[in-house]
């Protein structure tokens, strides 16, 4: 009697909540509402009668379902049912049989076949499969061996369905539909029939059902039309005209002059024009009505600024369609054809030409790049600039290297040369500092001297900071006590800075009227003392 009250509990809810199939609703009829009857079929330990066709239970319920997509819809169902085994109701398997009422509740995901790709959405046949959690609640009789009274027991355990179905579509407001569905009961075996036997697997370690439903959805809902035109969504072509435009059968504006811009907003209604001209002609097609077209002969193609004139878009005085270089930055010269001029005809053209009048490649901005020889000269400089013991004054061996470096920027004048002084660790640091300035600005004197031009050389002293070698050993002290010879383009970062960091050069001080930096190489003093009283060896040449 309670298991009884509970079904129809069941249904009451089913008729305001659900059911377990979703039927076919459309973006029309969002809503559907089912009604349909079930025979359920058992497997488990006492057997199977999945496909028995003789002594059938029967059982219903409803569906609430509401259409999300093309593909998917979403219900909440109940329904009601009996299930026993063996389906012959007089006899028993292994002394052993049951008779259970199943009460299911279950929330379903159902994926549509007519989403458009291989079927229509309101194909007269549409497949599905459905994915259903849920709940159920079952009231059993178990007669175990070959008892003629039973034992009883209510229980609930969590349901999960997976079925496919055909739903036949009759109508846009009625369908009838077939299913099959499996379902897992996930809770103790013995609860449906009494029997708990061994069971191999996952999918077999639980007591199931099949369930067999055919029934009829009524769907629901009003045709949606978003712009009030009076023609449904689904068959308005345009779904957002603006209200009070006057539409044709299929809820697009009219079009009187068939130019495809409707008359609410062509400018020339009456005469076929361009929909980019709100509805006006073009003769010259230059993309300007003819009415406001200043050069109403322009060639065809070209593009046209507001008056319809051939553009120049970077005021160069050629227009574009003439234009072979269209883009070429404000205030550039151009040649005829509107290129940018190149007057050493190095392929860098003369407002990117570090050099213009000297042809060079553009890996080194047009300007012509220092010989391999010449580099060489500058790079092994280093090796054949010597100085008088502990000072600054540049030894003639020194000289015919200068002068070949002095050949080398009178050759190249495009170039400026960063001379940078080194010493080794030996002696005081503030006293070597000022001796790397010294040494540098000796050197930079000499070719000064030689006429290139004080702008074209820059000189430092980076002092005992810059080491090339271990000053641990004499071989690398003498490596470190070096004046470089770096060239580079004027303009372009000073190579010393790049090779060793910032230090003001000595233009620089002069410039802010600071002395060298450093202790002074003359007068009184020792320059060669440590800044720590330690013992070390007798101090080597500098």
């Amino acid at each position: 009697m309670k298991h009884q009250l509970f079904t129809a509990s069941v249904l009451g809810l089913g008729l305001l909540a659900g059911a377990t199939n979703v039927q076919a609703q459309s973006a029309d009829r969002k809503w559907g509402l089912s009604g349909y009857t079930t025979i359920l079929r058992y497997r488990g330990d006492l057997g199977n009668n999945y496909f028995m066709r003789r002594y059938p239970t029967f059982g219903g319920g409803l569906t609430l379902s509401r259409y999300l997509s093309k593909g998917l819809d979403i219900n909440l169902s109940a329904n009601q049912a009996t299930l026993r085994y063996p389906s012959d109701p007089n006899t028993f398997i292994n002394g052993n049989r049951f008779y259970a009422n199943v009460s299911s509740f279950g929330l379903g995901f159902k994926l549509k076949l007519n989403n458009g790709w291989a079927l229509k959405e309101d194909a007269a046949i549409q497949p599905y499969i459905l994915l259903q959690p849920g709940y159920a609640y079952i009231y059993t009789d178990r007669y175990l061996n070959n008892a003629t009274t039973p034992s009883s027991t209510n229980y609930g355990a969590f349901d999960a369905q997976a079925a496919v179905g055909l739903n036949f579509r009759i109508t846009p407001g009625f369908n009838f539909f077939v299913q099959a569905g499996q379902h897992i009961l996930f809770t103790d075996d013995a609860r449906l029939d009494g029997i708990a036997g061994p069971r191999n697997g996952w999918f077999n370690k639980y007591d199931q059902y099949l369930q067999y439903s055919a029934g009829v959805t009524v769907n629901f809902g009003k045709a949606k039309d978003t712009d009030g035109d009076g023609v449904p969504d689904r068959k308005d072509k345009c779904p957002d005209t603006p209200q009070g435009v006057k539409v044709d059968e299929n809820g697009c504006p009219v079009d009187t002059d068939g130019d495809g811009v409707a008359d609410y907003q062509d400018k020339c209604p009456d005469v076929k024009g361009l929909a980019s001209l709100q509805g006006c002609p073009d003769s010259d097609n230059d993309g300007v009505a003819d009415n406001d077209d200043k050069c109403p002969n322009t060639p065809a193609g070209v593009k046209v600024d507001a008056s319809g004139c051939p553009v120049d878009s970077d005021g160069d005085g050629v227009a574009d369609y003439l234009d072979k270089c269209p883009n070429t930055p404000a205030g550039v010269k151009v040649d005829a054809n509107g290129c940018p001029l190149d007057r050493d005809g190095d392929g860098v053209p003369d407002y990117q030409d570090r050099c213009p009048d000297r042809a060079g490649p553009a890996s080194n901005k047009g300007c012509p790049e220092i010989k391999a020889e010449q580099k060489k000269v500058l790079n092994e400089a280093t090796k054949y600039i010597n100085f008088d013991f502990n000072k600054a004054t540049l030894k003639p061996s020194s000289f015919p290297k200068l002068e070949q470096m002095v050949q080398i920027m009178n050759e190249y004048p495009d170039y400026s040369l960063s001379i940078a002084g080194h010493t080794d660790d030996v002696g005081n640091d503030d006293y070597n500092l000022r001796l790397s300035y010294e040494r540098a600005a000796a050197a930079r004197k000499y070719m000064v001297d030689k006429g290139v031009p004080a702008e074209r050389i820059e000189s430092r002293g980076y002092g005992e900071t810059k080491p090339i070698a271990d000053n641990k050993t004499k071989a690398g002290q003498a490596l470190n006590r070096r004046v470089d010879f770096d060239p580079y383009l004027t303009g372009e970062a000073n190579a010393a800075e790049a090779k060793y960091g910032p230090a003001p050069s000595i233009s620089e001080l002069k410039a802010t009227g600071k002395p060298l930096p450093g202790k002074k190489t003359t007068g009184t003093g020792s320059p060669r003392s440590r800044k720590a009283p330690v013992k070390k060896a007798p101090a080597k040449r500098k």
